[in-house]
């Protein structure tokens, strides 16, 4: 049986034990029916301690389920970059179970008990220095709006440091002193290794007519 089945049921039996005592007039039985009384409120206030710990377990539980929040975009005007996380129904909790903190160079999202779990973002080594005391937070309908205030009125190239040295070494070598055919043939290893199998038969027929050009002296020509 369920514990807050238990419970009710004792409850039932206290109230009813209270009733008869009101109504008894035989001081043995009355002695009777009070120890069966307090018998039954040890055993319900025991069955309400157990299901007062099981509840405070299921919602310890709950508040420690964390999810990383992945669906996002981000905007950027002269002052701000803007970072829209969209997260349906963030709206209808208290505002206060939005957290966001910010240093001059990252901030952290902590949405607090949407659909009976966390939800959390951390973006660190922002792309360039912010304002702290002026970038801010706002609750839309299933989005929370995260305004960075820029500390120069630049445009930002990406949103992270991270993300601007992986666009560099996914840059081809434009060197003006190395071989241009060497620059193209990067480019086109590049997209070759991850190109689909219709873009490798191009290449590879592409690359063999090439060869066949310039074994016949004409010009390395792509």
């Amino acid at each position: 049986m369920d514990i807050n089945e238990l419970i009710s049921g004792l409850e039932s039996d206290l109230k009813e034990i209270t009733s008869l005592l009101e109504q008894c007039e035989q001081q043995r039985v009355r002695d009777v029916l009070t120890q069966e009384q307090k018998k039954i409120e040890k055993e319900l206030a025991q069955k309400r301690q157990q299901q007062a710990k099981k509840d405070s377990a299921t919602d310890a539980t709950l508040k420690g389920y964390t999810v990383k929040i992945n669906n996002y975009g981000w905007d950027q005007s002269d002052k701000f970059v803007k970072i829209y996380i969209t997260l349906k129904g963030v709206h209808t909790i208290p505002a206060e179970n939005v957290e966001v903190s910010f240093t001059d160079r990252s901030f952290n999202v902590l949405v607090k008990d949407l659909d009976k779990k966390n939800h959390q973002m951390t973006v660190n080594n922002l792309l360039c220095p912010i304002v702290v005391a002026e970038s801010s937070k706002k609750i839309k309908t299933d989005m929370v709006l995260i305004m960075c205030k820029k500390k120069a009125t630049k445009k930002w190239d990406c949103l992270t440091q991270v993300e601007k040295l992986a666009k560099e070494k996914d840059k081809p070598n434009m060197d003006g002193n190395a071989d241009p055919s060497e620059g193209l043939m990067s480019v086109l290893q590049k997209i070759y290794s991850e190109g689909d199998d219709e873009m490798k038969r191009t290449i590879n027929k592409a690359w063999c007519e090439s060869r066949e050009k310039k074994a016949k002296g004409d010009d390395f020509d792509f």
